[in-house]
């Protein structure tokens, strides 16, 4: 489930593909851990039937939403008008956890991916008769199929690395800016649907 979850390439995976690409593997798996994290969390949040996080999370989904749609608009611009540098060919060893847990925030302030838990749960018949072994090993599987999902992505997102020179960078950055805008604009908009 975690695996399905995180395939659908959204605005966190083409901030792994672009970290990727500019800074090393490391940071774009860096990407993906925080993401996967906050599938574990929303994942706990369902198969636990934590009904008062649940509850708060949907009485404040618009607020939610407003604050997850304006941080993604403020990094799709930032990426948008970012310059690659020549130091971004080398490997960075700082800033992995701030990275870690900017994306697990901003994951975490799309309240719709606990509907999406709740939806394929109900689905497959899964609810209040789970144990908590049988939540946890859920859980813990949704978080490893996420995480797998990452590294994947990452992996090969880096055999292309090498390939890109300063003029290609620089087009990446804008088509992700543009990807990214655009994915703030759509969930903004998903407030008046």
């Amino acid at each position: 489930m975690g695996f399905g979850m995180a395939i659908p390439v959204g605005p966190i995976g083409i901030i792994c593909i672009r970290k990727t690409l500019t800074e090393g593997r490391k940071k774009g798996l860096t990407v993906g851990l925080g993401a996967a994290t906050a599938d574990m969390l929303f994942a706990g949040v369902a198969a636990f039937g934590l009904t008062i996080i649940s509850d708060t999370l949907i009485s404040q989904k618009i607020l939610i939403r407003l604050i997850g749609g304006a941080l993604i608009l403020y990094i799709g611009i930032r990426t948008f008008y970012s310059k690659p540098s020549a130091s971004e060919f080398g490997i960075h060893t700082s800033g992995y956890t701030k990275l870690y847990f900017s994306t697990l925030f901003l994951t975490i302030t799309n309240p719709f991916t606990i509907f999406a838990f709740i939806a394929i749960f109900a689905t497959f018949g899964l609810g209040a008769e789970l144990n908590f072994f049988s939540a946890l090993t859920l859980v813990t599987g949704v978080f490893t199929g996420s995480a797998l999902w990452f590294v994947f992505l990452s992996s090969f997102t880096s055999v292309f690395r090498m390939k890109f020179d300063m003029t290609r960078l620089r087009r990446v950055n804008k088509i992700a800016g543009v990807l990214i805008i655009l994915s703030a604009v759509f969930t903004v908009a998903s407030l008046f649907y």
